[in-house]
């Protein structure tokens, strides 16, 4: 049995209302205060030079790397299992600062974006190469011809609006999902900004929207990377276990659609460039054949990330926190993840994944 929200109020008397009230106050005064914040902070990087607020972003993540040691641990704990070396390794706290410096342009582009034509994240974006977005067209035409639509799976690499932006400027149907739970007037300001490209965001929790989407057909944009969790789909990545959620294998198997990797990457000369990765099909949803799919997956994840591991901007940990957990997962996963389970293939390599 569960309560109402509230369903005390009666019995906890006056004081515990007023509580309520007094709460709710705060949480609306932060989520308003974080709002002008990002609405100030926006225009004023959108008349400021990128020679000048880029160095001072740069000072600024260097100094909350030293003076935030949470944060620092997690970037570096995540360097650590991508790199494969010991977490005070010189090498990975040099990886682990350069993310810090990289996510702190992102952000500077991020904010910018308000005060730049609607076309100009799509313009960020080099269409060419053999698995650019350009090269996508093919294979969106055929699946579609097919009636079946695309999980475009990605995690937090390069710059996903300079990704959705182009994608929806050459014509795909676009969709993504977001979180609207926290700092629901930030989310909205950020959807109307992300219209104006021609995508549409909706909350991840409604159901029948993401069917609707998929069998539209269109493209609709998974990002997997919020962290781990012990109840997620057991996975090696980067050669240690860890867990990804069941979502997209579970999605790809109702909806028919493909699950197609693509990642956004920077490039030298500040623009940037989409590589999609082999197509990965579930033909069943069973537990063998999900974990077979979600181990695509992670390999996906692999040949994403490890071309520019600087530019994974994840700042939660994507890997248990100690070995027992790790070991608890390998001895979940074992009768899932047997070649026998499935007729699923998977093949870990630097371009991409076969399932």
């Amino acid at each position: 049995m569960s309560e109402r929200p509230g369903g005390n109020r009666d019995r906890a008397g006056p004081a515990a209302a007023s509580g309520s009230g007094v709460q709710r106050a705060l949480v609306r005064l932060n989520e308003r205060t974080v709002v002008i914040g990002y609405r100030f902070a926006s225009w004023l990087l959108g008349v400021v030079p990128l020679a000048v607020s880029l160095p001072i972003a740069g000072g600024a993540m260097r100094l909350a790397y030293a003076l935030w040691p949470a944060k620092r641990r997690i970037i570096l704990a995540n360097a650590s299992h991508i790199l494969g070396r010991p977490i005070d390794d010189p090498i990975v706290e040099r990886l682990a600062g350069r993310v810090y410096q990289t996510y702190g342009r992102y952000i500077v582009e991020l904010m910018r974006l308000p005060s730049l034509p609607d076309r100009a994240p799509a313009a960020m974006m080099d269409s060419r190469g053999a698995r650019g977005v350009d090269a996508f067209a093919e294979l969106w035409g055929r699946l579609r011809a097919e009636g079946r639509g695309i999980i475009a799976l990605s995690v937090h690499i390069g710059s996903i609006e300079a990704l959705i932006a182009g994608m929806a400027a050459r014509g795909f149907p676009t969709y993504g999902l977001a979180d609207d739970s926290s700092y629901p007037e930030l989310y909205a300001l950020l959807q109307a900004q992300r219209r104006r490209w021609g995508v549409e965001v909706f909350p991840w929790k409604n159901m029948r929207r993401v069917f609707s989407v998929l069998r539209e057909p269109a493209l609709l944009g998974l990002l997997v990377d919020w962290g781990y969790r012990s109840d997620g789909v057991p996975v090696r990545l980067f050669g240690d276990w860890t867990t990804l959620p069941a979502g997209p294998a579970v999605l790809a198997a109702k909806t028919n659609a493909v699950i197609v990797p693509i990642v956004c990457r920077r490039q030298p000369d500040g623009r940037f460039t989409a590589e999609w990765l082999d197509p990965i099909e579930a033909s069943g949803s069973g537990p063998g054949e999900i974990a077979l799919v979600t181990q695509a997956i992670a390999y996906a994840i692999e040949a994403m990330v490890r071309p520019a591991p600087e530019q994974w901007y994840t700042f939660k940990p994507i890997w248990p926190a100690t070995p027992g957990e790790a070991a608890t997962l390998a001895a979940r996963a074992v009768p899932a993840t047997t070649p026998e389970a499935s007729s699923a293939t998977m093949t870990p390599d630097a371009g991409g994944v076969s399932a």
